[in-house]
């Protein structure tokens, strides 16, 4: 037989009697060696935590406000709060004096202070110290009835008619309001600044305030405060006069 019998050399030989080769061809896939199995995707567990932390820390302060609101805990305090401490002694009782003073009037008053400590021959931006201070108090007006005397109180012989004699009114020490009162403005030069930073003056304050009290008087008696109290005392002293009978009375102020 010619070359057409012959084996060929790629497969393997086949001998008859066989229903199949001797060495059976391998079933290859060619991209099996290059890819492996792939495990399926595993579920992360530290977004579900973390979700649970925002869930419990949400009810936990939920429930604190709310038990809070309701009174139900103790309210807790900032332990580095500033703080006042009033160490102020008990009150010492001096003396006790009686009044034998009518007050017939009050003037509400307010003055503008302007003091001011300069040197000569030196700028003010060097050196000066100039307060504005808004002083705003109140001053009574009274007649003391004291050193009234019997012989200062003439009756009629009718009891009819009643002269009284009283001395003038005065005024009294104002009463500064400092809830009222208040710094407008201050000047201070170089040298009061540099001062008072390593010396400050406790006394300024005291003296602008007494300045202040002196300012509210001189103003009380050049109003018409002493005149309103005259006025207020004599009706007074008619009004009550007249209650206990007489129908005349006259009431005089020494230096009227």
């Amino acid at each position: 037989m010619g070359a057409a019998d012959e084996p060929t050399q790629n497969l393997p030989e086949f001998k008859p009697g066989r229903s199949r080769p001797t060495e059976p061809l391998p079933r290859q896939r060619p991209d099996d060696e290059e890819h492996e199995p792939v495990a399926p995707p595993r579920r992360s567990g530290f977004g579900r935590a973390l979700l649970t932390l925002v869930v419990v820390l949400g009810l936990l302060a939920g429930g604190y406000f709310g038990l809070t609101a309701a009174g139900l805990l103790p309210k807790w305090t900032n332990p580095f709060a500033e703080r006042t401490t009033d160490n102020t002694q008990p009150p010492l009782l001096l003396s006790i004096k009686d009044l034998s003073r009518f007050v017939a009037a009050e003037g509400n008053f307010e003055v503008i202070v302007d003091l001011k400590q300069d040197r000569k021959f030196i700028p003010d931006w060097l050196l000066n110290q100039r307060t504005l201070f808004v002083a705003a108090g109140t001053v009574e007006a009274y007649v003391d009835f004291s050193n009234v005397s019997d012989d200062k109180i003439v009756v009629s012989p009718d009891r009819k008619s009643v002269t009284i004699t009283l001395p003038p009114p005065q005024v009294a020490e104002p009463k500064l309001d400092l809830d009222r009162s208040y710094v407008f403005a201050e000047e201070r030069g170089l040298i009061n600044r540099v001062g008072e930073f390593f010396d400050g003056d406790p006394n300024r304050q005291q003296e602008t305030l007494l300045k202040a009290e002196q300012e509210l008087a001189n103003a009380a008696k050049k109003s018409t405060l002493q005149q309103r109290a005259e006025e207020n005392t004599r009706k007074m002293l008619e009004s009550m006069m007249r209650s206990l009978g007489f129908t005349t009375v006259t009431v005089i102020f020494d230096g009227a």
